[in-house]
């Protein structure tokens, strides 16, 4: 079943222009982004790679890096619709459309694979990853949504994996949480990682409506599924060896080049 793994990447960010571009310990972003995506689908023949962007700068250090690039609408407000133009613009179009944000360049690439296997072998219409948290995981983010409440998303989903909601609250509501915490070292909490696979009328099907009243709420894109009645599976992430979401700023970059010193450098697949 073809694939295609499209990067969105845009200069024009209000809080980091150039981000795609900016070196994290020897690599750009977009870069550390490309190499993600080529670890996690080694040898997989019917995968494509492509850098869905507005901007020359960004195409020609795609070209450089060896990756192919696809120009987009300046419009394109979100990556989910630089996504879908990209898969448009393919002459055969893909299947199944993986959105890897051009930010997040420190997803385990086990996530990707098992993405793209979800839904190779089930009828899931769109999938994405989960990560369950330990219990210190778990204090962790709740100290930090004491300063930064819509930083981080939680997901509930069913015991065969079907995601049920997602929520910035940290969800679900935990009842004698001491006796939980005595029997087990994992908490019933999973964090969601900010990637999707997509079957390619899914997509279609998702760009084609407009926001929905939850998903405005909450502002989480992934309820608009939700609310239209997809089967979104969930898929078991392994850990993080480098345990930051996303490069949203300067900040974010200079924490992670930290983090990179600290933890290794998982670039090159090592």
């Amino acid at each position: 079943m073809k694939a295609l793994i499209v990067i969105p990447s845009r200069y024009g960010s209000t809080r980091f222009p150039g981000k795609p571009l900016h070196r994290i310990a020897g690599h750009t972003l977009l870069e550390r982004v490309v190499d993600l995506a080529r670890t996690a689908t080694r040898g997989d023949a019917d995968v494509k790679i492509v850098v869905a962007t507005d901007h020359d700068a960004i195409r020609d250090h795609a070209a450089a890096i060896g990756c192919d690039a696809v120009m987009t609408d300046s419009a394109i407000t979100s990556g989910t619709g630089r996504a879908l133009a990209a898969a448009r613009a393919e002459v055969i179009a893909p299947e199944i459309v993986l959105n890897l944000q051009g930010d997040a360049p420190f997803v385990p690439a086990d996530a990707i694979h098992r993405l793209l296997d979800t839904l190779r072998t089930t009828d899931a219409e769109a999938a994405t990853p989960v990560l369950q948290l330990d219990w210190a995981q778990l204090d962790a983010l709740r100290d930090h949504k004491r300063s930064s409440p819509f930083s981080g998303t939680t997901c509930v989903r069913a015991p065969d994996g079907r995601a049920l909601w997602f929520s910035k609250n940290i969800l679900p509501a935990i009842r004698d949480e001491a006796a939980l915490r005595a029997v087990d070292t994992r908490s019933p909490v999973y964090r969601h990682l900010g990637l999707y696979a997509y079957r390619l009328a899914t997509l279609e099907r998702f760009e084609a409506t407009p926001p929905s009243h939850y998903e405005q709420l909450e502002g989480l894109e992934q309820l608009r599924l939700l609310e239209l009645g997809v089967r979104m599976q969930t898929v078991a992430a392994g850990a993080q060896r480098i345990p930051i979401s996303g490069i949203d700023t300067r900040e974010d970059a200079a924490l992670a080049e930290r983090l990179i010193a600290e933890h290794g450098d998982p670039f090159g697949g090592a």
